[in-house]
């Protein structure tokens, strides 16, 4: 008999306060900090990707915006 493993839990919103599901991944470097090649992700739901965006982009720190299931930061 095999076991099935668990499931995983759903990406949750990075936004503070937001237990939604994230469905977007925002792919971001501070270069100050980081190498260009480092990636850091946070997590959007559908109501906090522009937030979240304006926030980083602001910044000059967005790299990339991919749907969760297409982010190669995420582990499956």
């Amino acid at each position: 008999m095999t076991e099935t493993p668990p499931a995983l839990p759903a990406p949750v919103c990075s936004a503070r306060g937001c237990r939604a599901t994230a469905e977007w991944a925002l792919h971001w470097n501070n270069p100050r900090l980081h190498t260009p090649q480092r990636r850091k992700t946070w997590l959007a739901c559908p109501e906090h990707r522009p937030t979240l965006g304006a926030f980083l982009d602001a910044r000059g720190f967005l790299r990339e915006v991919l749907p969760v299931a297409s982010s190669p930061t995420l582990e499956a």
